[in-house]
């Protein structure tokens, strides 16, 4: 068997399965597990954004994909060299991966029968079911039953301590900088598990837009910051780059000192495996009191008030 991934999470649910050795290409940005950068990159990024800002980052992918253009090449060469019976990808969003269609025109391309199998989780039960499907397919059932095992044990072990908090703080989860965007999919369900309020953001709904007087109205009283695509170094240096809203300055969270800056990239914005330790950074985030630190340094961050 021989699989390409086109989703960094697709990556870590094939690692989880102990199929590394069974894959043949990932994409640019699959980086964990650290084996899977030794693997050959089947795309790149279209657009080069190493020392933009969050405002110019959103004004390219915005006019790339209005304009119809994707924002990901996908080497058709050496595709066809690596010769997948396997693809994994996704079609939940144009912005996370190669578009399905522009998969499925490189598989139309190929000799022979290829699998290609789209991974559209919205929700933690769909993130689970994902591990499920791709056990499935690969002949691992009992492997991915295990791996499921664990992680509902996880979320189980969060959600059942958080019933334990005295108050459910009003958590805005910040998903994009500049424009702000709302936390979506499987962010607000995370909040609400680990004993917070998320109300701007929709629990299996895509990120959106948001306003900054509308994040006024809800005054949020923690705020994680959770860059999409970014670890916590980048997001960090990003914030240093962000003119935030006067708004910034009057909002609970900000006077109290309750601004945290998370790896997004690692743990909320890729639906996989560790997206459980996403929740369990969550809970020592809102209530410390119930969850004493047990994540490294660099899983997250509090920031300290200017």
């Amino acid at each position: 068997m021989r699989i390409c991934s086109l989703l960094p999470s697709a990556t870590e649910i094939v690692f989880s399965l102990g199929l590394g050795d069974q894959l043949v290409g990932v994409t640019h940005e699959c980086d964990y597990p650290p084996e899977a950068t030794r693997l050959p990159a089947v795309t790149r990024s279209a657009l080069e954004h190493a020392d933009s800002s969050s405002r110019e980052i959103h004004n390219h992918v915005t006019a790339s994909l209005h304009g119809g253009s994707s924002i990901y090449y996908l080497d058709q060469e050496l595709l066809q060299k690596l010769d997948p019976d396997i693809l994994l990808t996704q079609e939940l969003c144009q912005v996370c991966a190669v578009s399905y269609g522009e998969v499925r025109k490189a598989v139309r391309l190929l000799p022979g029968e290829r699998q290609v199998v789209s991974l559209e989780p919205t929700g933690l039960k769909g993130i689970l079911q994902s591990i499920e499907q791709v056990g499935q397919l690969t002949g691992t059932p009992e492997r991915a039953a295990e791996v499921v095992h664990r992680l509902k044990r996880r979320i189980d072990q969060v959600a059942t301590t958080a019933r334990w908090a005295q108050q459910r703080p009003r958590v805005f989860a910040l998903e994009w900088l500049d424009p702000p965007f709302s936390g979506g999919h499987w962010v607000p369900e995370m909040v609400r598990l680990a004993g917070g309020r998320e109300g701007l953001g929709r629990e299996g709904h895509p990120s959106a837009q948001i306003s900054w007087p509308d994040v006024a109205a809800y005054d949020p009283e923690v705020i994680v910051l959770m860059p999409c695509g970014f670890n916590l170094a980048q997001s960090i240096e990003a914030l240093s780059r962000v003119a935030l809203s006067e708004v910034w300055k009057g909002l609970a969270a900000v006077r109290s000192g309750q601004v945290y800056v998370v790896d997004g990239s690692a743990y909320f914005n890729r639906p996989g495996p560790r997206i459980v330790d996403g929740l369990e950074i969550l809970a020592e985030i809102i209530h410390p009191e119930l969850f004493p630190r047990r994540k490294p340094q660099q899983a997250w961050q509090r920031l300290t008030p200017a």
